[in-house]
Parts: C-alpha cells; sequence; structure tokens
C-alpha cells in the first residue's frame, strides 16, 4: 500500500485523504493542531511543520511527501527532500510564495502579468504608485490569502496610512488590471512529463475569498488552447509534479496570468463530482507514479463555498443535483467550512438547480449575481 504524507492538515489535505482511500493510498498528515479536519478521515502526526523529530516520523511513516498550502515554510520541506521525495519541490514553494519571485519567474518566461515594482520604502511605494498609475494594489510579498494582506491604493495621500500598516512587511506593487472576469486552469503533470488539463474554471470573489466557480467556463477553443499553451510552459519550467492551480484573468480575449498556486484549489472542487477524475485523485496519481486520470468534464458544474456557518442542511439536501461536502470545522466569520456542487448535463438544467439551492439556501448575498450569470451563460 502506497503511503503519502501531507504537510498541513486543513479541507485540502482532507479531501486528497479521502480520494487515496478509492486508489488504496493511505494519507498521514503532520499538523500542530490537535484536531485538524483531515484527522477525520487520515492518520495525523500532532507536530509542528519545522521539527525535525515529527518530519523525521513522517520520513519513516511514508514513501512521498506533498503539501496542502503554500504558507509552509521551505525549510521543512527541504529536510523531507533530502529524505524522501516531495512532490511538488521545494525549489516551487519558495518561488510560489513569494509574490515578487513569482511575478518575475513567470514573466521571465514571456507569459503576460501586470507589471510590478518591488517595495521595500515608503519612497518605492510612493515611486511605484507614480509609475504604475491609480489605482494600484499593494500586496505583501508572503503569507497572504483570501484577500489579506492587500490594500486598494486609491490616490497617493494613502501612501503614509498604507506603509504605516504594512509595518515594514516585504511588498509588491501591481498595476491595477482591467479584466472582464477571472478564471483559472488546473494541470496536472506526471515524473515523466505527462499532463492532464481540466477545463477552464470561471471564479467570482466576494471581499477577497472564493464564492462560487462554474465550470467549464464559457470560453472559446483559442483560450482554451491559449490557457493550455501557458500550463505546460509553466510546469514544464518547473519540473512539476501534482496539481498545478493557475489563477488568470481575461482581458480583450486575451489570459493574463495573477498568481500560481502549487497545490490542489479551492477553484477545482467541483472535479469531485464534475470531472471523470478529480483533482485530488490526479494530485496523488502524479505524486505517487500512478498513470494519470481523466481530467475531462462530466457536464456542467458549479461549486459553492460555504463561509461563516451552514445554511439549513435539511433543505440543501433536498434540492436535486446538489452535493453536500462539511469540512468539520467550526463556524467563523470568513471561514471556508465547506462545499456545495452543482451538477447537471445541460446548462439550462443547471440554472433549473441552481435557482432551487439559493431559494433553500437564502445566501443570495454571499453569492451575489450568480443568477444573472447563469441567465447569460443560457443565452
Amino acid at each position: 500500500m502506497k503511503r503519502v504524507g501531507i504537510v498541513g492538515g486543513g479541507q485540502l489535505a482532507r479531501m486528497l485523504a479521502m480520494a487515496g482511500r478509492r486508489l488504496g493510498i493511505r494519507c498521514e498528515v503532520l499538523d500542530p493542531a490537535e484536531q485538524p479536519c483531515a484527522a477525520a478521515v487520515a492518520r495525523h502526526l500532532r507536530g509542528a511543520f519545522e521539527d525535525p523529530v515529527a518530519l523525521d516520523h513522517l520520513v519513516a511513516d511514508c514513501s512521498v511527501a506533498t503539501f496542502d498550502f503554500e504558507n509552509v515554510a521551505v525549510e521543512p520541506l527541504q529536510h523531507l527532500a533530502q529524505r524522501m521525495p516531495v512532490r511538488p519541490s521545494p525549489r516551487t514553494l519558495a518561488i510560489a510564495q513569494d509574490r515578487l519571485e513569482e511575478k518575475r519567474f513567470i514573466e521571465g518566461l514571456g507569459i503576460p502579468v501586470a507589471a510590478f515594482r518591488p517595495i521595500h520604502s515608503l519612497d518605492d511605494l510612493r515611486s511605484a504608485a507614480e509609475q504604475l498609475g491609480l489605482p494600484c494594489l499593494i500586496k505583501t510579498r508572503r503569507f497572504g490569502y483570501d484577500g489579506k494582506g492587500q490594500w486598494k491604493l486609491n490616490e497617493l495621500a494613502d501612501c503614509e496610512r498604507v506603509w504605516s500598516e504594512l509595518q515594514g512587511t516585504p511588498a509588491i506593487a501591481e498595476a491595477w488590471v482591467r479584466y472582464r472576469r477571472e478564471v483559472s486552469l488546473i494541470v496536472v503533470r506526471d515524473g515523466l512529463a505527462n499532463h492532464r488539463l481540466y477545463p477552464l474554471t470561471e471564479n467570482h470573489h466576494v471581499d477577497g475569498i472564493l464564492g462560487y466557480s462554474l465550470a467549464p467556463a464559457p470560453a472559446s477553443a483559442v483560450m482554451q488552447a491559449e490557457a493550455e499553451n501557458l500550463a505546460f510552459r509553466l510546469v514544464d519550467a518547473l519540473d512539476y509534479v501534482g496539481v498545478l492551480a493557475i489563477e488568470l484573468f481575461e482581458m480583450d480575449g486575451h489570459l493574463m496570468v495573477n498568481e500560481i498556486a502549487p497545490r490542489v484549489h479551492n477553484s477545482g472542487h467541483w472535479t469531485i463530482e464534475g470531472a471523470h477524475c478529480s483533482q485530488f485523485e490526479n494530485h496523488l496519481r502524479a505524486v505517487t507514479d500512478l498513470p494519470l486520470g481523466d481530467a475531462s468534464a462530466r457536464g456542467y458544474s458549479l461549486m459553492l463555498n460555504i463561509i461563516g456557518d451552514w445554511p439549513e442542511r435539511e433543505r440543501l439536501l433536498s434540492c436535486p443535483g446538489v452535493n453536500v461536502h462539511d469540512y468539520e470545522k467550526s463556524p467563523r466569520p470568513g471561514r471556508k467550512i465547506g462545499h456545495l456542487t452543482v451538477c447537471a448535463d445541460s446548462v439550462g438544467e443547471l440554472q433549473n438547480r441552481v435557482q432551487a439551492l439559493l431559494r433553500a439556501a437564502g445566501r443570495e448575498e454571499l453569492w451575489a449575481g450568480l443568477v444573472p450569470r447563469m441567465a447569460a451563460m443560457c443565452d
């Protein structure tokens, strides 16, 4: 039996472990929490991510390691990599968790990204705002997610306030991108450089947190091919193994990379029910040298994040085509505690099922704009 060690025990590790059971793969999660949500379905090794004793236990128990979030320090993974395969590599993590290095790497491949400037001082911040134009975005180089660690700079007079709130944290300024919509592409690559690509997914955020994803995104064959081409360039340049999520802006019919995530991704949760082989199963196949699975969509899917607290569960379960995923996490404002996936054979059927779900859930404010977007898809 193959055993995979996962650094991190959140919902992504949980879904990886659940997918692994189908393949006869057992997962063990390293996490400092007393009861991370992945512990319900995987063996839990409690310890700090940088604890060498805990890391050595992971080496003893497993044949390959991966991780379920970017904010783990690179050094523990380098420690593991000296003793066992770590996939994706610590080098990839080092690039992806620093926004400046990430932008430089992607731009170096000739792939479009928003104009950017490093920020080390208040003068840098003022200069970047003048060069990039206003508004512009200021982001911490590391440890930001779900809209955290970001500021929209609307006027030069805001520079002092933003610099004060940064408190000397290394940052990056990015030009404001006027995009039509946000999409993402999930690609999986194995150690022999075989690839599988999921269809483009359309994503909508509320207060910096992903609210819902539609898959496949309405997109031309030309746009899908453009996304796939840049995905191949990225994963081959990184000699990548596993699932990589690429977040993109659509602008004037073309794509610009916003950022990459070297792991299974929230915008790919729809693949559990909506694709022939989910992103979670394909990630495990890739890192354990198993043949990659079929990444094509079964039909049409909508994934909705449950943020804060759950609507009435029985009402959700009464809706046709709805799949409920509870992460067994305690409710908290702004916290993703589960998701729903709605599947259908046609866009029209998906629209009808989504409207029934929204009436049952009573969460129109969280999934704002969903009904008109579904209607536009049907036109």
